[in-house]
């Protein structure tokens, strides 16, 4: 048996059938510097609240797998250094080691599920990157989804991959790719991309039928939700487009290779949009959380 450690809050929610939301831990470990991390993941954890559900962070802490943090573990983690990142492949080493993790997409989807937790809230996923023709180089968060029944929340894949293969790649594997409330596929810190949406819902409700209609159907794996940043907070793909294509050319240029180039990538975006991909990954992940939140008490109704 895995042992789960449950926050107080966590616990209170599950013993009263209250509706949860998971949250990844790598995003303040790895995704955003101090002290925008702790600040963030207080914020985004507070919107969900505010929402009406209650928020659900999940990471090792010296080999136990935490199903919610406490404000003190939250801070501490936001403080750690050279904290292991955790997808499948790791999880169980660092559980087996002892060790401590942040959990990133997959991770999170599998201890979100183990713990009876069906939505899941986050920034971007992981997906196929760049030359990956070449390299293979695809993230573990596409068939983690085709495999873990969580609805999962983002603002669409991280915009530096590759989204025509990503967005193929889910869809070979059966992976439903629904757009919020519009007919093209966000692009992270654009609302909008050029990618025409397989299936789009309107409202949380809808999300929510959908999930239940899945496990109804004996179908395998979970749905993501892809989100549009708010209009007032996104950068245009217009204005990212050449940004990007000029930091992948610099990670080429200085050799930058594997798991390397994207926060290099992400860091030299950062410098060229003088802050505002920053503030764009706050916002998007926030609108997110109050989305997950809302799917999670139209769950907890059906």
């Amino acid at each position: 048996m895995i042992d789960l450690h449950l926050s107080p809050e966590v616990a209170r929610a599950k013993a009263s059938g209250a509706p949860l939301v998971a949250l990844e831990s790598t995003i303040i470990t790895h995704g955003m510097p101090r002290p925008q991390n702790i600040e963030v993941a207080r914020l985004v954890e507070g919107d969900i609240r505010k929402a009406g559900a209650t928020p659900a962070t999940i990471a090792v802490i010296e080999g136990r797998l935490h199903i919610g943090l406490t404000g003190a573990e939250l801070e501490a983690l936001a403080q750690a250094r050279d904290v292991a990142k955790l997808s499948r492949a790791d999880l169980a080493v660092c559980l087996a080691r002892g060790g401590t993790g942040a959990t990133t997409v997959a991770a999170t989807m599998i201890a979100a599920h183990l713990a009876g937790i069906a939505v899941f809230a986050t920034g971007g996923i992981g997906g196929v990157h760049r030359g990956a023709e070449d390299s293979f180089d695809i993230s573990a968060d596409l068939p983690e989804l085709a495999a873990t029944p969580v609805t999962v929340v983002c603002a669409g894949a991280k915009a530096i991959l590759d989204l025509p293969k990503t967005l193929e790649v889910l869809e070979t594997h059966g992976v439903p790719v629904i757009a919020y409330g519009q007919d093209n596929l966000p692009a992270f810190w654009s609302a909008t991309s050029d990618l025409p949406a397989p299936l789009r819902l309107d409202n949380a409700a809808q999300i929510a039928r959908a999930h239940r209609l899945r496990a109804a159907l004996g179908l395998p794996g979970g749905q993501l939700v892809a989100n549009p940043i708010p209009a007032a907070d996104e950068i245009p793909v217009r204005t990212l487009a050449p940004l990007i294509e000029t930091a992948l050319a610099e990670a080429s240029a200085q050799g930058i290779a594997g798991k390397s180039v994207t926060p290099f990538v992400l860091h030299r975006i950062f410098e060229l949009t003088e802050g505002r991909s920053l503030t764009a990954n706050i916002a998007l992940v926030r609108n997110n959380a109050r989305l997950g939140a809302a799917i999670a008490r139209a769950l907890s109704k059906s």
